[in-house]
């Protein structure tokens, strides 16, 4: 008898996939923040209890940028987008339906945790699936589906909130998600790396790996950089006397700049040195920094969030398609190693950015991103030769 073939799978078929777990971890990261001004005011939080409630989604990114590399590589990935696709929505349907602070928080929790998951295995799926340049081609376009997930919760509460309560709108999304299961049941994907056994020492070995420490330095800066624009800028406009709903709006500038730089950059990876491409960005973000310096109107405050996002569009997806290309062989585990330093540095450089602010005032703001932006040039030039590996 001749042994049965394995079906081998569909690129496209996983490819889409990825892009559909993306688009949910864009919603995992930007639910709490929209849901929370009406969460506040059902439930009588103050600006201490709100905070409390917010710090425990990146513990559960931070832990799930952790977990998801060494289990992809031994078990693969259906079963590990299922779940985490599945954590999401029991934190969506916790927040919906239970009415206790403290179950609230193991809820928000598992909206982390499973965005966590999410997006290191989804930008981990993309770079196993495709090499070099075409590999951060298409990480460019799964950062853009990102920005369609982060931006379709806001835009919902936007447009039916008046009729529908923010619980309603919650379960509509995590129907959504429970559809996307379905899907990922259907379709087969790559097969584990290490079937037999997860290699223990070889990990301990990547942790001491230089080009993976320097490039995971990288989004350390990128990541916080990234936070501190979401978590600040808003702060900052209105500081220089933009209403409270302008500086709103004009945060969506920046996603908007991240998702239609990423659009562009699709097709630029293909044609372009990444080197070459990521200083592009580097310049127009210090540009969109340098402008917001001077922003005391919503245009204005706008169209610097907009250059910044452009700035900011390159980076991860050329940096994840670097390590995808050095390390095949534990793509998972490499990517999880890095997406970890990146979290931490969002982490770091946020708190000393609350700092800086009690001393400085918020005024320092643009100051403190191109400080960042600095210390991350620094570490480009360092690695600059483990970014090539995309050419």
């Amino acid at each position: 008898m001749k042994p049965i073939a394995m079906k081998q799978y569909t690129r496209t078929n996983v490819y889409i996939s990825a892009c559909i777990g993306m688009m949910f971890f864009g919603v995992s990261f930007i639910v709490m923040g929209a849901v929370l001004p009406a969460m506040s005011a059902k439930y009588g939080l103050d600006e201490v209890g709100s905070s409390l409630l917010v710090t425990f989604l990146p513990v559960g990114l931070l832990i799930g940028s952790l977990l998801f590399g060494p289990i992809v590589d031994r078990f693969g990935y259906k079963s590990l987008l299922c779940i985490s696709s599945a954590t999401i929505i029991g934190g969506l349907l916790g927040l919906s339906f239970l009415d206790d602070l403290n179950l609230f928080r193991i809820a928000i929790f598992f909206i982390g945790l499973g965005g966590g998951v999410l997006n290191g295995a989804t930008n981990s799926l993309v770079a196993e699936i495709y090499d070099g340049k075409q590999a951060a081609s298409r990480l460019s376009l799964l950062g853009m589906c990102y920005g369609i997930g982060a931006l379709v919760i806001p835009l919902m509460l936007s447009f039916f909130s008046k009729r529908y309560s923010y619980e309603t709108i919650l379960i509509w999304t995590s129907f959504v998600i429970f559809l996307s299961i379905i899907y990922f049941v259907s379709i087969k994907f790559p097969e584990p790396k290490n079937k037999q056994g997860f290699p223990i020492k070889d990990a301990i070995r990547l942790i001491k790996e230089p080009a993976l420490l320097t490039l995971g330095f990288i989004l350390f800066f990128q990541s916080g950089l990234e936070g501190l624009l979401n978590n600040w800028s808003t702060t900052y406009l209105m500081n220089a006397s933009i209403s409270h709903q302008d500086a709103l709006l004009a945060l969506t500038a920046l996603v908007l700049g991240i998702t239609l730089g990423r659009l562009v950059l699709g097709y630029l990876i293909t044609k372009l040195n990444s080197v070459h491409i990521l200083v592009g960005g580097l310049i127009l973000l210090m540009a969109g920094v340098s402008v917001m310096n001077y922003a005391d109107t919503f245009w204005l405050g706008a169209l610097a969030l907009l250059v910044v996002g452009l700035g900011l569009a390159g980076m991860f997806p050329i940096v994840i398609g670097a390590i995808g290309s050095m390390y095949k062989e534990m793509t998972g585990t490499a990517i999880s190693i890095a997406l970890f330093i990146a979290l931490n540095g969002n982490s770091i450089l946020n708190y000393l950015m609350g700092h800086v602010s009690a001393r400085y005032t918020i005024n320092f703001f643009p100051k403190f991103l191109l400080l960042c932006v600095g210390l991350q040039i620094v570490v480009i030039v360092i690695g600059r030769r483990y970014l090539n590996n995309t050419k």
